[in-house]
């Protein structure tokens, strides 16, 4: 079974968030801004991470940025769930690290085939 730690400021999505992928067999580490998820992810590790970008203390690129300069995560597949959805939010959210970005409301059975996607080709499970 697979962690992922899952960031986001939003109670509601969150708690959205950490009941799909429960529901899809993973475990998951939440935090309410990108700094207790990277105290999270020091302490209980993970495999995956789903970040939204808008967080306090710490926002996903800043927690991004974090995980890539880290050995122990540095290839950690990192997917970015945020309302914001101009293509510059996007390409910039790439050039930084994520390898996958999606836009608040979501589909469920799209989040899951994404993240599965990345897990695959990242993790090659």
């Amino acid at each position: 079974m697979r962690t992922v730690l899952v960031a986001d400021d939003e109670p509601l999505f969150r708690e959205v968030v950490t009941e799909i992928l429960k529901r899809a067999k993973y475990k998951v580490v939440s935090a309410v801004d990108g700094q207790e998820g990277w105290e999270k992810l020091e302490a209980n590790g993970a495999e995956l991470a789903v970040l939204d970008l808008n967080m306090p203390r710490l926002d996903g690129v800043g927690l991004i940025k974090r995980i890539r300069a880290d050995a122990r995560f540095a290839d950690m597949p990192i997917m970015l769930l945020t309302v914001r959805d101009l293509v510059e939010d996007q390409v910039a959210g790439f050039e930084r690290g994520a390898d996958d970005y999606m836009t608040k409301p979501f589909d469920r059975e799209m989040f899951l085939a994404r993240l599965k996607v990345m897990e695959r080709r990242i993790l090659g499970s």
